[in-house]
């Protein structure tokens, strides 16, 4: 299995940490430039460069026809993108946080986001997410992603501090109590590891119909 990086930033140095020497294909950054013909070879790609280079690199990938794991957010995906891929027999995934335990808080807000209405109906619901300041998107797509678990209104408020890797708290106010859920990320290596786990499952699953996945997806199929 030999895995292909593109993006040498904080989370991408973390994938080709994790990868070792043994399972990577190659590394491009602005030194080494991708193309198609250089990716061809690779098992799979994972990619982690921020939102606004993502469009001149995606006919580059499309084109090598392998699966690809995509860790950038701020970017808005063409709305034929799937149906192409689909078309093409090409796998790809893409999640605004590729960390497997913010699998575990998906879960738990769609069961809250269905009982709140009923039980809670006057509750004010609010998240706040904190993330470096070198993250330029704002708010989060994982702040986004929670209010879309939800599918409530909430609040949403971003602060830029430091190197901090990422912090989302759903706060839960009515007139008589708080409720509180937290995901803290202490280390960018989980969000490597959520990369890989995809970039795995799309070489094991040669099968699997083409198109553009969530992580969500994958982890409910498995």
């Amino acid at each position: 299995m030999k895995i292909a990086v593109i993006g040498k930033g904080k989370t991408g140095s973390e994938v080709i940490r994790l990868l070792g020497k043994k399972r990577i294909f190659d590394i491009f950054d602005s030194k080494n430039v991708v193309t198609t013909e250089k990716l061809k070879g690779a098992d799979a790609v994972i990619i982690f460069i921020p939102g606004e280079g993502v469009k001149k690199l995606l006919p580059i990938v499309k084109k090598a026809e392998i699966p690809a794991v995509w860790g950038s957010t701020g970017f808005a995906w063409p709305k034929n993108l799937d149906e192409e891929l689909n078309e093409d027999h090409i796998q790809w995934v893409t999640s605004a946080n590729f960390s497997l335990g913010m699998q575990v808080i998906r879960r738990a807000l769609m069961l809250m986001g269905q009982d709140i209405p009923g039980l809670l109906p006057d509750a004010k619901l609010a998240i706040h997410e904190t993330h470096h300041t070198e993250k330029k998107d704002k708010p989060s797509g994982t702040a986004l992603l929670w209010e879309d678990w939800l599918k409530l209104k909430c609040k949403i408020t971003s602060k830029r501090e430091g190197d901090v890797k990422g912090i989302h708290a759903l706060s839960i106010k009515t007139k008589n109590e708080i409720i509180t859920l937290s995901h803290e990320a202490l280390d960018r290596s989980i969000f490597a590891e959520g990369a890989i786990w995809a970039a795995e499952y799309l070489i094991g699953y040669p099968t699997l119909p083409g198109g553009l996945y969530q992580l969500a997806d994958l982890i409910d199929m498995n």
